[in-house]
């Protein structure tokens, strides 16, 4: 049996948050996923969703747990930060610390650095598989799990529909990485995030005619990977451009 509509939740560090502000509008307009996939920040929105907490605690959960900072729950190593105090937080919120506990089935796509691959998983250590689906290469040392070693699932996959196609009547895809085309500069600080997002945006741009409604708020790139200071305006963006879409959305459902 095929499930009724699927949710495809890009990553984008801290602008992730914009997704819970859609989200809260499809809510608002009767709309409820009854699966979900994601990659990197689009995973632990997913997961918490799926869990069945509410988007008012998706985010003050986000905002408790420094989930886009460094400050007190990494610790360096090599160079590198450890994501080790993320599994605490996830042992919080979700006990068992497993798929099966999610009300709703998802997703959570990572890229396996060894073998040079995308995964998704849908089953076994549920924070092992968030952490390795936002585990930022450089930035991050990567998540040593299933014999193998994993970084972000946005390296090889930042929009992960495919586990969805087939078994979804209808897809919904949001992604939180759109640019800005008009430039007429750019200081040297922002030439990593700017091609960061010209990469993901290319990749997107193949998959979105795949989904019955594909929904990216624009001039996503004001906001930075690590905004972590104007999540409540990133929220409120993302819910504001959701409840644009009424017209569109209703003629989908």
């Amino acid at each position: 049996m095929k499930h009724k509509l699927g949710l495809v939740l890009s990553g984008g560090g801290a602008r992730g948050v914009a997704h819970l502000g859609v989200m809260k509008a499809l809510e608002e307009f009767g709309i409820k996923p009854s699966i979900l996939s994601g990659t990197s920040a689009g995973a632990i929105a997913a997961a918490f969703y799926a869990k069945g907490y509410s988007i008012a605690e998706i985010l003050s959960i986000i905002k408790k747990g420094h989930f886009f900072s460094f400050s007190n729950i990494l610790f360096k190593k090599q160079g590198c930060f450890s994501m080790k105090g993320f599994e605490s937080i996830y042992a919080r919120y979700f006990p068992t610390n497993s798929f099966s506990e999610l009300n709703i089935p998802i997703h959570v796509a990572a890229t396996d650095i060894l073998k040079g691959e995308i995964v998704y998983f849908s089953s076994g250590d549920l924070s092992k598989s968030l952490m390795a689906s936002s585990c930022v290469p450089v930035v991050f040392q990567p998540i040593q799990y299933n014999n193998t070693y994993y970084v972000d699932g946005g390296v090889l996959d930042n929009f992960p529909i495919e586990p969805l196609l087939h078994q979804c009547e209808q897809i919904i895809g949001i992604s939180v990485n759109s640019i800005k085309t008009e430039l007429t500069e750019i200081h040297m600080n922002n030439i990593l995030d700017r091609s960061f997002h010209l990469s993901l945006s290319s990749s997107v741009k193949d998959k979105k005619g795949k989904c019955d409604l594909f929904i990216e708020p624009p001039d996503m790139s004001q906001f930075g990977l690590f905004d972590i200071k104007r999540i409540d305006q990133i929220y409120q963006y993302g819910y504001e451009y959701g409840l644009s879409l009424e017209k569109e959305i209703k003629a989908l459902f």
